[in-house]
C-alpha cells in the first residue's frame, strides 16, 4: 500500500511577473502551510514606466563639484602666473661672462625685448613693475661686465652700479691707428695706466696684454720697428664709457675681444673664392678699405677693386699704405720719391698685402672685405665732389683722374688768397 505524500506545489514560472499577477510572492517570505507568503513586487522597478531621476541643482554635492572645478582653474592660472614671474626675474640668459656697452640715452625698458627673446615665459610687464619698484636711478652709459648666465635681477644689479660710479668717455674713431688709441688712453686722466707707460713700445704692449697667437711670426720677428709686435687693427673703434679708475689694460683687452669677435663672425660667413688665406689677412685688407673711403656704400666696391687686383696678380697701389710705412716722417703730402721708396708697407713697391693692418677698421669694413661687390672694377679715384668713381679699365681710370684734377683746379681758383 502506497504512502501518501503531501501535494507538491506547482513550480513558479521563470518568466517575469507582470503587473496583473497579484498571486506571485517573493522567496524571502516565511512559508505558511507549505506556501510562501510574499508581498507584492514594486511594479515600478520592472514595468519600464519609471521616470529619469532629476539632479537637483540645490543639492550640496552639486555646489561642491562646481567649487572644485573653479578652484582647479584658479589654481592653474595662479601657477602659470607664478611661473611667469619666476622666469621673468630668475630665468637665466644662456651666455658666457661678457662685457656689454650701454650707449648714452638707453633705458632699462629698452633692454627688455632682448631678454624677452632669450627667456621662456618672460613678461615685459612683470619686468617693468620690478624695475619701477626696485631701481631708483636711470641707466648710465658705460661698459659693464655681466656674469655667466645672469638673471634679469642679477643683470639689473650690475647695471645699477653705473649710477654710483663716475664714468669716463673713451672715443676711438674708425680709421685711426693703434698709436692714436694709445695716446687717447694716456691723455685720459680717468684711465689708470698699467700698460701704456712712458717707455712702452709695440713689443712691451703686446707682452703686457698677453695676446698670444694673434700675430704672424713674420710680424713678431720683423726687424722693422713699425712692423715688430705691431697690434694695429686688433682694437674695435667706437665710443665707450668706463668707470673712473679702469685700467688701460682692461680697456685694450675689451676692445681686442670685440674686434676678434667681429672678425671671427665675418670670417665664418665669408663669400667663397676670396684671396685671403687667414682672418688676419682679411683684417689687413679691412684696414685699407677703412682708410680709402668714409662712405659706407662704397666699401663693397672698394673691396671688389682690391679683390680683383689680387686675383689678377696686380699690385694694390694704395696711397694709405705709403703714409703708414713712412711713420712719423709723413708731413701731409705724398711726393714722387715717397711713391718710389720701398718700405714694408708701400703697395706701389711690394706685391700683395702689407705685413700688418694700417688702421683700426670698423665692423662694416670687415664685412665689406669678406663680401665684396659683384663687379669687375679695377680702379677708383676721388671725384673731388664727394665719393669715388669706379672704372674697369686703365683708359677709363685715366679719364677719371683728369676729371678729378679739373675739379680740384676749379676749387683752388675759387678759393680767395689768404
Amino acid at each position: 500500500m502506497s504512502k501518501l505524500t503531501p501535494e507538491t506545489p506547482p513550480e513558479r514560472p521563470n518568466t517575469p511577473l507582470n503587473k496583473q499577477d497579484d498571486t506571485a510572492l517573493p522567496d524571502s517570505q516565511p512559508v505558511k502551510d507549505g506556501i510562501k507568503d510574499t508581498p507584492a513586487t514594486d511594479v515600478s522597478l520592472i514595468s519600464g514606466e519609471s521616470k529619469p531621476r532629476k539632479y537637483k541643482t540645490d543639492n550640496q554635492s552639486f555646489f561642491m563639484q562646481r567649487g572644485y572645478q573653479i578652484l582647479l582653474v584658479l589654481g592653474l592660472i595662479a601657477a602659470f602666473f607664478l611661473a611667469m614671474v619666476y622666469q621673468t626675474l630668475f630665468g637665466r640668459i644662456e651666455q658666457p661672462q661678457q662685457m656689454v656697452t650701454i650707449e648714452q640715452g638707453q633705458t632699462y625698458y629698452g633692454l627688455l625685448p632682448q631678454w624677452q627673446q632669450q627667456i621662456p615665459l618672460f613678461s615685459a610687464s612683470v619686468a617693468k613693475l620690478y624695475i619701477k619698484s626696485q631701481v631708483d636711478a636711470p641707466l648710465h652709459a658705460g661698459i659693464y661686465q655681466l656674469p655667466e648666465n645672469p638673471t634679469i635681477a642679477e643683470a639689473l644689479q650690475v647695471l645699477e652700479q653705473g649710477a654710483k660710479a663716475a664714468m669716463v668717455k673713451v672715443q676711438i674713431i674708425e680709421g685711426k691707428t693703434s698709436k692714436d688709441l694709445y695716446q687717447t688712453l694716456r691723455d685720459n686722466p680717468g684711465i689708470k695706466k698699467e700698460v701704456l707707460t712712458a717707455d712702452s713700445d709695440n713689443e712691451s704692449i703686446a707682452q703686457a696684454l698677453d695676446l698670444v697667437g694673434i700675430l704672424p711670426d713674420a710680424v713678431i720677428n720683423s726687424n722693422d720697428p713699425i712692423v715688430n709686435h705691431n697690434l694695429e687693427g686688433w682694437f674695435a673703434p667706437d665710443t665707450y664709457y668706463y668707470g673712473e679708475g679702469t685700467s688701460d689694460k682692461q680697456v685694450l683687452t675689451d676692445l681686442y675681444k670685440r674686434q676678434q669677435q667681429a672678425l671671427t663672425k665675418a670670417w665664418g660667413n665669408r663669400a667663397p673664392d676670396l684671396p685671403y688665406k687667414s682672418p688676419y689677412e682679411a683684417l689687413v685688407m679691412a684696414s685699407i678699405i677703412e682708410k680709402e673711403t668714409s662712405v659706407p656704400e662704397e666699401r663693397p666696391l672698394v673691396s671688389a677693386v682690391f679683390n680683383n687686383r689680387m686675383n689678377k696678380g696686380m699690385r694694390m697701389q694704395t696711397d694709405p699704405t705709403i703714409i703708414y710705412g713712412m711713420g712719423s716722417r709723413y708731413e701731409g703730402n705724398i711726393r714722387r720719391r715717397d711713391i718710389d721708396e720701398k718700405t714694408s708697407y708701400n703697395t706701389y713697391q711690394i706685391d700683395g698685402l702689407p705685413p700688418t693692418p694700417i688702421a683700426l677698421p670698423s665692423a662694416s669694413s670687415i664685412e665689406a672685405t669678406l663680401h665684396p661687390a659683384d663687379s669687375e672694377v679695377l680702379y677708383f679715384v676721388a671725384t673731388g665732389t664727394g665719393g669715388h668713381k669706379f672704372t674697369n679699365s686703365l683708359a677709363e681710370h685715366n679719364q677719371a683722374v683728369k676729371e678729378y684734377l679739373s675739379v680740384m683746379r676749379e676749387k683752388r681758383a675759387q678759393t680767395p688768397p689768404q
